[in-house]
């Protein structure tokens, strides 16, 4: 729950809440008809029973078979009444609450589409899963059980009060006189419900995250032997899950039969004083009948208000959890409006300094420039900051200081998507999505026509392979690309970069993972796509980079030496040279 809830002890936050009823205003007019049918079914249900008192005493007792008769048809009618309205109630109630949940999944998944490469850097996959699937389907008890079904209980408890006390205060006195009973144990249940609830929650999203990041990793685990360990965690993980199910089934348990026996008291206490009120002619028979009716009616709601309490608890719980993450400002903010016809490509770092966490600088003072259509290398050791140039190229990160210019504009002027559709980008990690090799080169976008798809699949040589599939661009990658090579994984992420035919190419260790042949069709594939293209390109081999046309050796975020592959093994103390040096002799 929020932190004001927290402090407060008040699950109903108010701001919560009204946020949370802010997505049902598109759908007012509905949810105005909702509120209508909650009255109308309020006063229905005791109305009936106080027609059953009439009927008693006004027909039957006398004998009326002709009034018997109309008040027989009426109570059907209005019982057909009834059962229409609650239909439609549940109908609208139930659209409701499916339409506001699938708004609030879209809000937030299209919200996380947003949200900088820092955030997902700092949480568990597991978890935001949990936020757009469990957290929000809950959500929709909300609406369907917990709100309106919660006032609709208040509503008839109203009108019953008031039909009792209308009809005989004396009997509505004693009919309640069990009500505090009722209403202590109900607030025992619902404190002891909310602690258990709130373990439930935790367990679900703690086993959300532990599955997912083990199923991803589920090679590390086989190649490590780590089953049997990984299953004692998880073993763990779900007994606690259980547990907490179980405390709350327990509760639930008591709270009924406890619940029922306070009922059934109130009712016997009823009977005794009502049966001597009518052989007194102090209250007549159809009062008795009515008010046996009423009490069972009354007590009804009370035993499931508790419930519904609950699910609105646990569903404001989880509208928490799901604004807090939509009010995450970790955003990239596109501010940028240029969209230039023709991009030549020139890059330039002036002064750039960029750090992932506050002042634990990555890079220090960073300047170069990359003239259009030139190669540039970046070399180092790993943490160097080669890949944060790269993220910081691409705005997946905002710089701390300094300027990074594209055509000497800052990228920040120009529009996000339309930045990065100019760099095509190839890591060396190549993820593909499971479906078809079209799908994972245009990732759906429907202005990428195949013939695009062909043109730059011939481009990086990679159509020889993808003919020789079944359904060739139509071939199921599936999850991963698990059914094909690395290399062939990475040749669909060249196309998927070329496709958009872009002025910058940047290739982060794109050969590093592959053998000696692979690596020589890929460098045929590269040099076809750095022709006439800016390109940065990072690489522990120094044998891919010779080509280059300026090369610069980052360590610990700094530039030590720049130039081009001659230049820098002709300084003999340089660390290019060294490090070239000790590459030589691992090779040799």
């Amino acid at each position: 729950m929020s932190e004001a809830a927290k402090r407060s002890g008040n699950i109903f936050d108010a701001k919560v809440l009204r946020r949370l009823m802010a997505f049902a205003k598109p759908y007012r007019y509905r949810f105005y008809s909702i509120i209508l049918l909650t009255l109308l079914l309020g006063a229905l249900a005791p109305y009936r029973v106080m027609l059953v008192d009439v009927t008693v005493d006004k027909y039957i007792s006398v004998r009326d078979w002709p009034g018997l008769l109309r008040m027989t048809l009426f109570m059907t009618v209005l019982l057909i009444a009834q059962s229409v309205a609650q239909y439609i109630y549940t109908y609208q109630s139930s659209w409701l609450g499916q339409t506001i949940i699938r708004d609030i999944r879209i809000r937030l998944y299209d919200h996380v589409l947003g949200l900088r490469l820092k955030f997902f850097d700092q949480t568990q996959v597991g978890r935001l899963i949990t936020r757009n699937i469990s957290d929000i389907e809950t959500l929709s008890d909300v609406f369907t059980e917990g709100l309106a079904a919660m006032a609709g209980d208040i509503i008839q408890l109203v009108f019953i009060v008031g039909f009792m006390l209308y009809t005989d205060w004396r009997l509505t006195l004693v009919s309640l006189s069990m009500f505090p009973l009722l209403l202590i144990s109900t607030y025992i249940f619902k404190e002891g419900i909310k602690s258990s609830f709130n373990s439930v929650r935790a367990a679900v999203a703690n086993m959300n995250a532990f599955v997912q990041e083990h199923i991803t990793g589920m090679t590390v685990v086989q190649f490590f032997a780590a089953e049997q360990r990984e299953l004692k965690r998880f073993t763990a993980l779900n007994t606690e899950h259980r547990d907490a199910n179980i405390k709350s089934v327990w509760y639930y348990s008591i709270y009924f039969p406890v619940a029922e026996v306070i009922g059934a008291a109130g009712t016997g206490l009823l009977v005794w004083y009502g049966a001597q009120g009518v052989l007194q002619d102090k209250v007549t028979l159809g009062n008795l009948i009515a008010f046996i009716m009423y009490i069972g009616m009354f007590f009804r709601p009370i035993r499931t208000i508790a419930d519904r309490f609950n699910t609105l608890q646990s569903g404001i719980v989880s509208a928490d959890r799901i604004f807090n993450l939509l009010d995450n400002n970790e955003t990239t903010v596109d501010t940028g409006t240029l969209t230039p016809a023709h991009l030549k490509g020139d890059i330039e770092f002036k002064d750039v300094w960029f750090a992932y966490t506050d002042e634990d600088w990555v890079l220090k003072d960073v300047n170069f420039r990359v003239p259009a259509g030139q190669t540039v290398a970046l070399v180092g050791a790993t943490g160097a900051g080669k890949s944060s140039v790269i993220n910081l190229l691409n705005r997946f990160y905002n710089i701390s200081q300094g300027q990074i210019l594209l055509d000497g504009k800052s990228v920040d002027d120009y529009r996000l998507t339309w930045l990065r559709h100019r760099i095509g980008i190839v890591l060396q990690d190549v993820f593909l999505f499971s479906g078809s090799i079209e799908y994972n080169i245009t990732l759906g976008n429907p202005e990428i026509t195949r013939e695009q798809v062909e043109r730059a699949a011939h481009l990086v040589g990679a159509m020889d392979f993808i003919e020789k599939l079944p359904g060739g661009l139509d071939y199921n990658v599936k999850e991963r690309g698990a059914t094909l090579s690395v290399g062939q994984r990475q040749l669909i992420s060249f196309v998927r970069a070329m496709v958009y035919d872009p002025a910058v190419i940047i290739l982060d260790e794109a050969t590093s993972s592959v053998d000696t042949e692979t690596e020589e069709m890929i460098q045929r594939a590269i040099d076809k796509m750095m022709a006439g293209r800016t390109a940065v390109v990072i690489a522990h081999r120094l044998s891919t980079i010779r080509k280059a046309d300026s090369i610069i050796l980052l360590d610990k975020g700094r530039i030590m030496e720049q130039g081009t592959h001659d230049e820098l093994l002709s300084l003999e103390e340089g660390m290019y040279a060294k490090l070239h040096k000790a590459q030589y002799r691992e090779m040799v």
